[in-house]
């Protein structure tokens, strides 16, 4: 059922948000607590603002008191995904050239899984990072776990 309501949300956003100069980073439906979330992370070029989220938070109401695809209480949430975003399009990496970033990998690379360092020059395939040492590696985008922008 929760992927169901999931695909039809994101259906949805995916229609919207670039009307809006928007992009989703993330959608979440679950249960927290005694009660149910809806949680959706949006981003823009120049960042994201409160009359942004609001205008998403309305619109997605509405959509989902027209289509009743939640048959119980919930919370919506919308909100920028923060100051240490995660990365996961190549769209990202390009995006955030020159910024500070964290990637953990699926398996490691010389012994290492976790990898600290500016975002460099990247492609359609992969990435490369920029170490404190004046070193660099290249990182395809399926050899990371996980990745996000860190402080």
């Amino acid at each position: 059922m929760s992927d169901y309501i999931i695909e039809n949300i994101q259906e949805f956003v995916d229609g919207l948000l670039p009307s809006l100069n928007l992009e989703l980073v993330e959608l979440q439906y679950r249960q927290e607590g005694e009660g149910w979330v809806l949680r959706l992370f949006i981003d823009g070029p120049d960042g994201i603002g409160i009359d942004q989220c609001t205008k998403v938070s309305r619109e997605i109401s509405f959509f989902l008191d027209v289509e009743d695809l939640i048959p119980h209480a919930f919370n919506l949430e919308v909100s920028s995904p923060g100051l240490e975003r995660p990365l996961r399009k190549m769209a990202d990496f390009k995006r955030f050239v020159g910024k500070k970033a964290r990637v953990k990998l699926r398996h490691p690379m010389d012994g290492q899984k976790v990898f600290i360092g500016l975002i460099g020059d990247s492609d359609e395939h992969g990435f490369e990072l920029l170490f404190e040492d004046g070193t660099q590696n290249r990182f395809l985008l399926d050899q990371i776990r996980k990745a996000r922008l860190t402080l």
